[in-house]
């Protein structure tokens, strides 16, 4: 199986920056895109940012010149680091990869960091 536990979630002030952390283990041939998503209270799950496991990035307008994506792909780990942070991002943030392993290909997520930003 496999398992992607996600860090770095917390309160912060606005203007104030946060680094997200999610590692994939467990029986893993390959992790192809990697990404993060968020979802505000009464909203639905939205795209924040992905990345390709060969660099390519690709964000959400909302967030574009704030927040900057990342992986290792030694340590199966993807990064979001949010800076300039606002109120409206407020959200839980899940960590979402597709992976294969000896006997399925599929997207596995992550349980969920909560992200407050207070105003």
């Amino acid at each position: 199986q496999v398992q992607l536990v996600e860090s770095g979630g917390g309160l912060v002030q606005a203007g104030g920056s946060l680094r997200l952390s999610c590692a994939a283990s467990g029986s893993i041939s390959s992790v192809y895109t990697m990404g993060w998503y968020r979802q505000a209270a009464g909203k639905q799950r939205e795209l924040v940012a992905d990345i390709s496991s060969g660099g390519r990035t690709n964000y959400a307008d909302s967030v574009k010149g704030r927040f900057t994506i990342s992986r290792d792909n030694a340590k199966n780990t993807v990064y979001l680091q949010m800076n300039s942070l606002k109120p409206e991002d407020t959200a839980v943030y899940y960590c979402n990869a597709r992976v294969s392993t000896t006997s399925s290909r599929r997207t596995y997520w992550g349980q969920g960091t909560q992200v407050t930003v207070s105003s």
